[in-house]
């Protein structure tokens, strides 16, 4: 059996603890045998109190320790481990691997979806990016990811960074996007609700095609004229540079130059 230690109690680390859970339901061999966090609030309804741990120093033995904090707390919190050669990862998209404290192994546990506190998610299609110093704790962090996952593959720091600008763009940027179209909708008196079948067939259409050839719309055909109209109507200047900006970075794309 390879037993698991949860470091955090984020909202990765919430949904790591129920994945787990899930997986040890199932009849897996990977056990999560603790759970650390500094504040417990929410954690007595994902694992039993004997399995919270307070103290950092006082974490019990387990083959696999996931530091699931803020990206800015990883060095801090790998430091503090009062262990030595044991195996340590964390849950980041752009924190090398280097940056875990050398007193043990490293690796990189690297899960790629948004995750929001209880918004349940399917753990068994989401993609972990596996990193570490040698081909045996490679072996076993991708038995435990593969317990949660059947989507698991390796990549070093450099490709994993670069994976995670990629979401930035496709996530929290198209994000802000949908927020900036709320808001013009409410501008004129419009329920966001109505883009929704819109939305979904976009993402849908993605899943078949590559990003180039779904691309649709006024940039995309050259149509200067509704160009122009819909830049006469946008009221908000950061709306206007960043429509202004996207328009041409499609022209720029090699169907209208």
């Amino acid at each position: 059996m390879i037993r698991v230690s949860i470091i955090g109690s984020g909202n990765l680390a919430c949904h790591l603890i129920a994945a787990f859970g899930r997986a040890e339901q199932e009849g897996s061999d990977v056990k999560l045998v603790e759970v650390y966090a500094r504040r417990t609030e929410g954690l007595s309804t994902l694992v039993p109190f004997d399995k919270i741990c307070t103290d950092i120093h006082q974490l019990a033995v387990a083959d696999l320790y996931i530091i699931a904090v803020s990206d800015s707390a990883i060095a801090g919190v790998s430091s503090e481990l009062s262990f030595k050669n044991r195996l340590v990862v964390h849950t980041s998209g752009s924190v090398a691997l280097d940056d875990l404290d050398s007193n043990n192994r490293k690796g990189v546990f690297y899960p790629l979806q948004t995750f929001t506190k209880n918004k349940e998610v399917d753990f068994g299609g989401i993609p972990i990016g596996l990193e570490s110093q040698n081909s045996t704790d490679f072996q076993l962090i991708k038995k435990v990811a593969s317990a949660i996952s059947t989507t698991v593959f390796a990549m070093n720091s450099s490709q994993r960074k670069a994976l995670h600008l990629a979401a930035v763009f496709v996530n929290n940027f198209t994000n802000h996007l949908y927020s900036l179209a709320d808001a013009i909708c409410e501008e004129h008196h419009l329920p966001f609700e109505i883009l929704k079948p819109l939305i979904r067939e976009t993402t849908e259409k993605i899943m078949l095609l590559r990003p180039d050839e779904a691309q649709t719309g006024p940039a995309s055909r050259g149509d200067s004229e509704t160009i122009l109209s819909h830049l006469e109507l946008i009221t908000k200047e950061n709306q206007r540079k960043i429509y202004e900006l996207l328009t041409q970075s499609i022209l720029n794309n090699g169907k209208i130059l």
